[in-house]
């Protein structure tokens, strides 16, 4: 599969692309950066030195992922989300040692606007509302909106949210999929499907 580089993008020697992937307007990709098969990064998208790109994600408009970075795959980053790496920047003062890893798990959704404080870990297909503000560990499937964001229930792997509460013990089995969700306390995993 080759790999749909557009002639306004700058990819620095050295970047992994895989087959399938394109690179839209004005993108920028940085020398050290892996990026799997069938993404797609979208017009003005920064991609750092120290980023790792996981296949099937989408990077939409207006997007910089910086260094220190993890998107697993199918990922999806909406137009102009926010990463940090550095939690406390000052012009005056170099902290490039400080970088702090965030780790986006496989299916999440970034909604547009998003903003990720550094050091958090996005678990496998929650959603982040558009404009959210995360600055804490997010769940497994859990739906997050606001400033900052706090949980107000639970979604699928197909997209749409789940007719659960936030915290119990119950089976709920997706009209679409047919998969089977099992919250446990106030933890939800699929255990069919």
């Amino acid at each position: 599969m080759s790999v749909t580089i557009h002639a306004s993008a700058i990819v620095d020697e050295g970047a992994q692309i895989g087959g399938g992937s394109r690179i839209w307007h004005f993108v920028h990709v940085c020398s050290g950066a892996v990026i799997g098969e069938n993404c797609s990064l979208g017009q003005n998208v920064f991609v750092g030195n120290k980023v790792v790109i996981g296949n099937n994600c989408k990077i939409q408009n207006n997007v910089s992922v910086f260094d220190n970075v993890i998107l697993e795959d199918g990922v999806f980053c909406g137009p102009s989300m926010v990463f940090t790496n550095v939690y406390n920047p000052r012009a005056s003062i170099v902290r490039k040692d400080e970088y702090r890893d965030t780790l986006i798990k496989q299916g999440a959704t970034l909604g547009a606007n998003s903003t990720i404080v550094c050091g958090v870990t996005i678990g496998e297909y929650a959603f982040i509302g558009a404009g959210a503000v995360v600055n804490k560990d997010v769940p497994a499937y859990a739906l997050m909106v606001g400033v900052p964001a706090k949980q107000i229930g639970w979604m699928s792997q197909f997209g749409e949210q789940l007719s659960i509460p936030l915290q119990g013990n119950l089976d709920h089995t997706c009209p679409h999929t047919k998969q089977v969700y099992q919250l446990t306390g106030n933890t939800l995993k699929v255990t069919k499907g």
